[in-house]
């Protein structure tokens, strides 16, 4: 965590250039020079503001720091720079770090970090959009080199067991899941027997999202562990790697453990067994729950949606009783339930009473979203069996219901996006047209979603003259810019001299993530490289916006988040991030969570708030800067929820556990320092009622 730079007048001054160049995205020389000043704890804050602004001339300058600086904690946050860039230019200086064993472990810890993040953006360019694979390129060979150096760190350290580097270790583990190097299961496995149960916890998330298949045996022995997390990480590893050998001891973790984590975890991977015996012991756990229903909300969606995916098109009657129960409950507005009694019992779902729901005037857009979601499981679960005529009848059934919806006067807008998205996975001769006919909308995300749907559709003159003129509606949006980005995307997709005309209008628009999109969109379609019209970001901030988040440096703020579940309270860094937190402060002191309700909560993984929409969409207008930090994810960490890089604005998140593959990539702003319980009894609907900001 990083020191409190002083305040004398001059570093003041100082550090005001740098959070405002950081806000600005704004590379100069003045910045990448105060690598040598004689004061450490600034030369590696502007390491810190050069990765986080991210241009590329910043990584000689870097590369020098990591080499030469004489600090290690200067050399090793440069490392962690050079990863935020994420360029494989700055692979060269990480690998001669890695390569020399006598460097600080907390600077090999970051170099290893930092290539992990490399290669993740590598990965991501290696395939294509269609996701075929694509002639190699000269950086594949970058990403080899990174994905043998990750591997061999972590080698370097399970060889050291006297003396292992922990935070080596963790970061690596890290890295590999981003970069998935092929055999890294017989190195990852070399973790599962350390007494540190973190080391443990994060070998099996890195082996679930790898999807490893290796230790089999010993996985199943870790779901008795002592650590809740280690139980949790080792059930998800038992899902993804289909291990049923492994279902009795998976199902007693699923309903008899004691931590909420454990079981939710153990009851997803139960769906991957497919195993039919989990189906009464589930059925029966979710209708001892029922009632307790407010405090068992969570669990018992997580029973639903197993039960769905374990009974496609079965209708097994304790089943179908325990999901129209839950129906009833939920008001049909938990999008778990609704998909899972449409593929449990497509027949039941699609008559009555369940249709006449949704066809009533004061119907909510909860429930219309859900039940647009449950129809398009329906053509998931039908397409898949021999069902016949029955199934053609229920396909088209499913289908003209959805095409109500989108034409009834009274849909909430709110509703109209999954609908449309639902409508569209029939794939229908008149998907194109229906996507048309929203792409005028006044809802920015209607029009977005209209967008994304007709970026799918075959290219036609008629989308692209749509999609054009849709364009120019997204640049005048003030509030949300997720309408004019779907458009570009889908724009791009459409290959014609007037599209490529199109997407350079975007060039001038004042947002600086559409100058940026139109740029990736213009090189990717070999237009040209405009990268000279991103320029710098326009910021609501004025100085004395800045020195009043600079001022809150070694001061202690908290937010007591008052729920209808209790409080809890988050301290805030403002060192590892002040405008974020400066950003949360403004907001809670003019009320405007007050009456939210929580739209996200996914057991053993977060809690997410701060959407006044409701639909995990809204915000307040503007986005604010990602101020990416070294605070790892624990539990209890408190982050900025994104869309994409420098996305966020008023949506955040409190996790349940700890979350790796988050670190470096999100912004940490605070961590609960009291109430933890009262998040971990929160659940999707609950409201927060309002936010009290202490700062002394």
């Amino acid at each position: 965590m990083s020191r409190t730079i002083s305040t004398t007048p001059g570093s003041s001054q100082i550090m005001l250039r740098i959070i405002r160049a950081e806000d600005e995205r704004r590379w100069n020389d003045d910045l990448a020079s105060l690598l040598r000043d004689q004061d450490t704890r600034l030369r590696k804050r502007a390491a810190l503001a050069l990765g986080r602004i991210g241009d590329e001339r910043a990584l000689p300058a870097l590369s020098e720091s990591l080499q030469t600086d004489k600090d290690g904690d200067v050399r090793q946050m440069s490392a962690f720079a050079i990863g935020e860039i994420e360029l494989p230019a700055g692979a060269e200086a990480l690998f001669a770090v890695l390569d020399d064993t006598r460097q600080p472990s907390a600077v090999r810890a970051r170099a290893v970090e930092a290539l992990g993040k490399i290669g993740a953006v590598l990965l991501s360019n290696t395939a294509a959009a269609d996701g075929k694979a694509v002639p190699p390129k000269p950086e594949d060979k970058t990403l080899t080199r990174i994905r043998l150096a990750i591997l061999d760190a972590l080698k370097f350290e399970s060889g050291r067991r006297s003396m292992p580097d922990r935070q080596t270790i963790l970061l690596g583990l890290t890295a590999a899941l981003r970069v998935k190097p092929d055999g890294a299961g017989p190195v990852i496995v070399r973790f599962l027997g350390y007494s540190d149960p973190r080391i443990v916890a994060d070998a099996l998330n890195t082996m679930a999202r790898l999807r490893l298949k290796d230790a089999n045996d010993h996985v199943r022995q870790l779901l008795n562990n002592g650590d809740p997390i280690v139980r949790a990480n080792a059930a998800r590893v038992i899902g993804t790697a289909e291990d049923k050998g492994a279902f009795d001891a998976l199902l007693a973790r699923a309903l008899n453990d004691d931590d909420l984590r454990v079981r939710a975890s153990a009851i997803r991977s139960l769906a991957n067994l497919k195993d039919m015996r989990a189906v009464e012991p589930l059925v029966q756990r979710g209708n001892t729950l029922i009632a307790s229903f407010s405090s068992s909300q969570s669990e018992l969606l997580e029973i639903s949606a197993t039960l769905g995916r374990l009974l496609p098109n079965n209708s097994n009657q304790g089943a179908v009783a325990f999901l129209r129960w839950m129906h009833d409950l939920t008001k049909g507005e938990a999008v778990e339930v609704e998909i899972a009694f449409a593929r449990v019992a497509p027949g039941i779902f699609q008559n009555e009473p369940y249709r006449a729901e949704v066809s009533r005037p004061n119907a909510g857009w909860r429930q219309l979203s859900r039940r647009a979601q449950g129809l398009a499981a329906i053509r998931d679960v039908i397409t898949g069996a021999a069902t016949g005529s029955a199934g053609d009848t229920a396909l088209k059934d499913a289908q003209l219901e959805l095409a109500v919806m989108l034409r009834r006067r009274t849909t909430p807008a709110l509703a109209v996006s999954d609908i449309l998205q639902a409508y569209a996975s029939f794939k229908s001769a008149d998907t194109s047209e229906v996507a048309l006919s929203r792409l005028r909308d006044s809802d920015v995300i209607v029009r977005a979603t209209a967008a994304e749907i007709l970026g799918e559709q075959p290219a036609s003159e008629a989308n692209t003259r749509a999609l054009i003129a849709a364009l120019s509606t997204g640049l005048r949006d003030k509030d949300l810019n997720d309408a004019a980005l779907a458009t570009l995307d889908a724009l791009a997709k459409q290959k014609s001299a007037a599209v490529d005309d199109a997407i350079k209008t975007a060039l001038d628009s004042s947002d600086h993530l559409i100058r940026r999109r139109a740029v990736a969109l213009l090189k990717a379609n070999a237009v040209g490289d405009f990268s000279n019209r991103i320029g710098t970001v326009k910021t609501r901030y004025t100085n004395a916006d800045y020195l009043r988040a600079l001022s809150r440096t070694g001061r202690k703020g908290t937010g007591t988040v008052v729920t209808s579940k209790g409080a809890f309270t988050i301290e805030f860094l403002p060192e590892e991030a002040p405008l974020t937190v400066d950003n949360f402060i403004q907001l809670a002191r003019r009320g405007y969570f007050n009456g939210q309700t929580v739209p996200r909560v996914v057991p053993n993984f977060v809690v997410q708030a701060g959407d006044p929409r409701g639909d995990q969409n809204g915000g307040p207008g503007y986005q604010i800067r990602c101020e990416v930090n070294e605070v790892p994810y624990e539990r209890g960490a408190v982050g900025m929820a994104l869309s994409g890089k420098d996305t966020g604005g008023s949506q955040w998140f409190v996790t349940h556990s700890p979350q790796p593959h988050l670190d470096g990539g999100y912004t940490v702003f605070g961590r609960v320092i009291r109430g933890m319980e009262v998040v971990d009894k929160i659940a999707r609907g609950d409201v927060i009622r309002r936010v009290i900001i202490s700062e002394r």
